[in-house]
């Protein structure tokens, strides 16, 4: 998906560089001003189908979210993949209808869709910090907690260490702050144990596990409260940007541009 995007930027910049590189007062005399200004097919076709890529894009994932019928079609996780597939592919068409030129009430529907793009970005990295299932279901705080193994026990009982190694490994899967004890420190110490290369593989996996999951534990609160607020950026530009995108649409239609219909 991230090629088609690319691919996309990249082949229609290539086709109108030249067009799109000029004034606003010599565009009108190059041999693709009517192909490419936003009355024109192609830039015309390029509002329209960005257009249509958000609408579907931003309510599709909606619908599929909101209403439980709709979990038969496949995992959440890939409905969100989509939807920001056509949530980036679309307004970079739109970018391309405006041939880079806006202002009035577009500008803010423009500007209005480029914080809703940023802000999207921003929430995919708040969302992968969440823990989910693999259908892309929010793992609550007890969830992750019952994830985590005695990794003590499994130690003691499985592994031949002396006192000071077990005590170092116990503690270093209970604190992530600065002070914590590191991997290289882990390393050094099963070294000095009598450890066969698979024991020492299988012990230094299950810190490695341990210690992730407590930082997904110390950050899951926090990453849930971000993408509460996060929401609150992101759908009022969302809704602004829809609504002038409509208003834009009725008035272009109404003072007759219907494309190629």
């Amino acid at each position: 998906m991230v090629l088609i995007v690319v691919l996309s930027f990249g082949a229609i910049g290539y086709f109108g560089y030249s067009y799109y590189g000029l004034n606003l007062e010599e565009r009108f005399f190059n041999p693709n001003h009517i192909l490419l200004k936003p009355s024109g097919i192609y830039g015309h076709g390029f509002g329209i189908l960005g257009s249509l890529l958000m609408i579907i894009g931003v309510s599709s994932y909606m619908v599929r979210k909101r209403y439980r019928f709709f979990s038969r079609l496949g995992t959440l996780k890939y409905w969100l993949e989509f939807h920001i597939f056509l949530c980036t592919l679309g307004p970079i068409l739109v970018l391309y209808h405006t041939s880079f030129k806006f202002g009035g009430l577009v500008a803010i529907s423009f500007w209005s869709m480029v914080a809703v793009f940023l802000s999207g970005i921003i929430g995919r990295f708040i969302y992968i910090q969440i823990p989910r299932t693999i259908e892309g279901r929010e793992l609550s705080l007890s969830e992750v907690r019952d994830m985590k193994s005695d990794i003590g026990g499994i130690i003691r009982n499985s592994y031949n260490l002396d006192q000071e190694s077990y005590n170092v490994i116990v503690e270093s899967t209970k604190r992530t702050d600065k002070n914590s004890v590191s991997i290289h420190q882990i390393r050094k110490v099963l070294k000095k144990n009598k450890l066969s290369r698979e024991q020492y593989r299988s012990v230094l996996k299950l810190v490695k596990n341990e210690i992730s999951l407590n930082r997904r534990i110390d950050r899951l609160v926090t990453m849930q409260n971000l993408f509460k607020y996060w929401h609150v950026a992101h759908l009022p530009f969302a809704i602004v940007m829809l609504i002038i995108m409509i208003i834009h649409v009725a008035v272009t239609v109404t003072f007759g541009f219907r494309w190629i219909f």
